[in-house]
């Protein structure tokens, strides 16, 4: 069975994006085949596969189904929600410039700007632990703005103060003073599958470089370290903002080791968070199962 394929990367998130319009074949969606493909060095390679489904409602135009690399079905994806439309717009599947999404976490609307770039409605930010859910039962507390902050001891006995946000998937934010030199690959790991985080967490790891710009790390669950991620972005700036660290209702330059994303919130709650960044192809081809 051969299952063609398109290649696309968001500020170097990379993804793998299927046609499943007409449906797929179940064996192409079991664990073991998605992880064959993202694998780096036997397939194709990708940080999440993304599926482009019909939608069974005239609410939506499109289904966006997204897995990580390890095979699990996620909630949400920023920069694959910018790919999602980059690749339904280029095939002529939707005339753009606004094309509405229906994902596991909610309806999104991402919008193909005069620029080229991609912005995305990625919807209200909650930032209550059970949101996630993440367990602070017992956990020191201290307030750091508009929300509160929770100390986690690890291994070693250093205390991280963590603020939860859930952009429809569950974050875990930690400001730092040296981005370069943060051990993402050794705490990463460690928070993303903390029991705590009973559904596993991403791990966020940002650093306050001026009133509207932050530096960004984020390892995934279930793929690791990537070169950027949209909703850790999204995540992040909502703690600075929450926090007093970052500027309410303006555009916020989040650097990533991917790229440079734009990130813009109100501080309402009930107010979408705007996502804004490139979406590219690469290439494409034939996966054979």
């Amino acid at each position: 069975m051969d299952i063609p394929f398109t290649k696309m990367h968001g500020a170097g998130n990379d993804f793998i994006v299927l046609d499943a319009r007409a449906g797929l074949a179940r064996a192409v969606l079991e664990p073991e085949q998605l992880r064959a493909m993202a694998d780096r060095r036997f397939g194709i390679g990708a940080d999440q596969i993304l599926l482009v489904a019909a939608s069974p409602s005239p609410e939506a135009d499109f289904v966006y189904r997204i897995f990580n690399a390890d095979g699990h079905e996620v909630e949400q994806c920023g920069n694959g929600a910018r790919c999602f439309a980059r690749y339904v717009v280029q095939k002529g599947l939707a005339p753009g410039p606004v094309i509405r999404v229906q994902t596991k976490a909610g309806l999104i609307l991402p919008r193909i700007e005069a620029s080229g770039d991609i912005s995305v409605d990625m919807g209200p930010a909650r930032w209550a632990p059970e949101d996630l859910p993440f367990d602070v039962e017992d956990l020191p507390t201290r307030q750091a703005g508009a929300c509160p902050v929770y100390g986690l001891l690890d291994n070693d006995g250093q205390c991280h103060w963590l603020c939860p946000v859930s952009m429809g998937n569950p974050h875990l934010v930690e400001w730092v003073c040296d981005l370069s030199q943060h051990p993402v690959d050794r705490d990463g790991p460690w928070l993303e599958s903390h029991p705590r985080a009973h559904h596993r967490v991403n791990a966020g790891y940002a650093q306050q470089t001026g009133q509207q710009s932050i530096g960004l790390r984020v390892f995934e669950r279930g793929a690791g370290e990537t070169l950027s991620c949209g909703t850790g972005a999204c995540a992040a700036v909502v703690s600075g903002i929450l926090q007093g660290r970052l500027t309410a209702d303006a555009p916020i330059s989040v650097s990533t080791r991917g790229g440079l994303l734009h990130v813009q919130w109100s501080g309402d709650p009930s107010a979408g968070v705007f996502l804004t960044g490139p979406a590219v192809t690469v290439y494409e081809g034939v996966w054979s199962l």
